[in-house]
């Protein structure tokens, strides 16, 4: 019997994921906080699976120097991870793309709402001692206009509870989507922001995205509007939004998200939008909720247990997906994630058939540069076959699962 497997869970992960990597034969330690690249790398020794939320940065440099067979990001986000080099290391990424949807959602429509109702003014005056009762500037949400940069999953479901609160929903997103109920598809976000009583970010966090929204865009906002960003720090001029909170041409703002955020609970904050009027800052809590949290950990933990058990990498970010049960009893699996070229499935069918191997079920899938192969043998398969698989020009991992 060989070593046991060991996995790295950090910046508090759910214990439910501890306790499913643990069933699985999984030495798991866990850290409250994230680590730099130095301490990932030292960290990492030995380490087969490790988990994330999205602070800890997983470069180049950390995969290159690690010997992981899976990234788990227990958030919705992945870019702090490097997909590509993740995947010419022969690492699958798994996220969370839906678990923690409606927390975000909630938070969203709670913000809403106290930002138009003025709630943040309200109870900071009498946290003061002052009672200034006044309907000035305070609005109900029925009938305004929520614009949604970014109609995804998240963007989707604020859509309906929106509508629901009586509110009138147009959206603006780079790609084709469906209108959820009476939501209206706008054509450019100057459309929508030009029509918006409330814009929301809500688009993912690929690179071409940084700087999205800046001073054109706030001075294309209605006056007296409400912002709110739940998505990603870099997106934003928070110093432009802090002027157009002071000069009064925003009534109010919701900030979920910074460009550079602490490490760890306790850590000092700085930000440009401390002490502003109507402002709503919160410490990246948007998926933070009790049942969120065991849901992105019962997601994700199920994910790299079924990797590391069957190879399965459905929904996987970045290697092809592919659906897949425990090789049967009698049997051993053959996982080969390799370069996407003409005639790897002949070299490693051809592999087989020299060693007497006999074929039982074999799939591929493949995505852009990259194809996954998995091949169920009855019996064992010898080293030397797994050697010379291994040996081929095109293979990036293989792995051998019983």
């Amino acid at each position: 019997m060989g070593p046991v497997p060991r996995a790295l869970l950090l910046e508090n992960i759910h214990p439910l994921a501890v306790d499913m990597l643990t069933d699985a034969g999984y030495d798991v330690e866990t850290a409250r906080g994230a680590l730099d690249e130095s301490e990932l790398i030292a960290a990492l020794d030995g380490v087969s699976l490790l988990g994330i939320r999205s602070k800890t940065q997983v470069t180049r440099e950390v995969l290159e120097s690690s010997a992981l067979d899976a990234v788990g990001a227990f958030c919705i986000g992945t870019n702090q991870i490097d997909l590509t080099a993740a995947a010419e290391h022969g690492v699958a990424v798994f996220n969370a793309p839906f678990s923690n949807t409606r927390s975000v959602v909630e938070l969203a429509v709670g913000e809403i709402i106290a930002l138009t109702r003025r709630l943040t003014v309200q109870n900071s005056s009498l946290h003061q001692g002052v009672w200034n009762k006044s309907a000035d500037g305070a609005h109900e949400v029925r009938g305004r206009t929520l614009g949604i940069v970014g109609y995804g999953n998240i963007g989707t479901q604020l859509s309906v509870v929106a509508e629901a609160l009586g509110m009138r929903v147009v959206f603006y997103d780079t790609a084709e989507k469906l209108a959820l109920g009476n939501a209206q598809r706008l054509a450019s976000l100057d459309d929508l922001l030009e029509q918006a009583d409330v814009v929301t970010l809500h688009v993912d966090g690929r690179p071409g995205n940084a700087g999205m929204f800046g001073a054109a865009q706030f001075d294309a906002m209605r006056e007296g509007a409400i912002f709110l960003n739940l998505s990603r720090g870099f997106l934003v001029d928070y110093g432009t939004l802090r002027e157009r909170i002071l000069d009064g041409s925003l009534a109010g703002a919701a900030v979920d998200v910074f460009p550079h955020e602490p490490k760890a609970k306790g850590d000092a904050f700085e930000s440009d939008l401390r002490g502003l009027p109507n402002v709503i800052l919160t410490p990246h809590i948007g998926g933070s909720t009790e049942e969120a949290q065991h849901d992105i950990g019962l997601f994700v933990a199920n994910k790299l247990r079924e990797y590391a058990r069957s190879g399965a990498t459905n929904l996987s970010v970045n290697v092809p997906g592919l659906v897949l049960d425990a090789p049967r009893e009698g049997s051993e699996r053959i996982a080969l994630l390799h370069r996407n070229v003409p005639g790897v499935m002949a070299q490693l069918n051809d592999a087989m058939a020299d060693a007497g191997g006999n074929v039982e079920y074999q799939v591929l899938g493949t995505w852009g540069q990259l194809g996954y192969a998995v091949t169920d043998v009855v019996g064992t398969v010898s080293d030397d076959v797994v050697a010379r698989i291994a040996a081929l020009p095109t293979t990036i991992r293989v792995s051998r699962l019983r």
